[in-house]
């Protein structure tokens, strides 16, 4: 395919749910491929000054009912996590081990929903083998591919990337090199593919 858009995201932050559970059928609409991003945004928060909008009280009430407002547009699932924020690290370092394979989608799916819907501490790594598990993934194979150095610098690869590109929140997307931030602009990132 000739059309890309880049998904730049974490499983830590609500609004990359949302735009994860998007992202693919818009792309399909326009016969374009999603090149998936794993970032991990407390670097990209702390290389940038920027914060998470739950750091800001009234930002972060608007925030929730506005991400439980786009969770019914698109007719998903949503709740708000008790354990927020999450420490994220392990849980991207697996979508970059997993991120060149068949089993990235599922993993995604498996961490987001978790997250997202089941409410679940996936900060625990107790909790994380539960769920990873019981979506038949080999816990003790990805753990090990989790703690590979070469894993952990992709990661770090991505994410300074993402920086020099002027990304400071998630999710990022970006369709050639016209960046577009937040799920709440899923309709301009369709507009981009369209005219691309």
């Amino acid at each position: 395919m000739s059309k890309q858009v880049e998904f730049y995201f974490d499983v830590g932050s609500p609004a990359s749910y949302l735009a994860w559970t998007q992202i693919a059928q818009l792309a399909e609409r326009h016969g374009a491929e999603v090149v998936y991003q794993p970032m991990l945004l407390g670097g990209v928060f702390k290389a940038t000054g920027n914060a998470s909008p739950a750091s800001v009280p009234a930002k972060g009430r608007y925030t929730r009912i506005d991400f439980e407002r786009f969770a019914r547009r698109y007719q998903v699932p949503f709740a708000q996590n008790p354990f927020f924020p999450i420490n994220t690290m392990q849980l991207m370092r697996g979508a970059v081990a997993l991120l060149d394979g068949d089993q990235f989608q599922p993993y995604a799916d498996a961490v987001f929903r978790a997250i997202w819907v089941e409410g679940q501490n996936m900060g625990d790594p107790d909790v994380v083998a539960r769920v990873l598990g019981g979506q038949g993934f080999d816990v003790a194979g990805l753990l090990q591919q989790i703690n590979d150095p070469a894993v952990k610098e992709r990661l770090r690869q991505i994410t300074e990337r993402a920086i020099e590109r002027g990304v400071f929140g998630a999710p990022t997307f970006f369709v050639g090199d016209e960046m577009f931030f937040g799920q709440d602009r899923l309709d301009f990132v369709e507009a981009a593919l369209a005219e691309s």
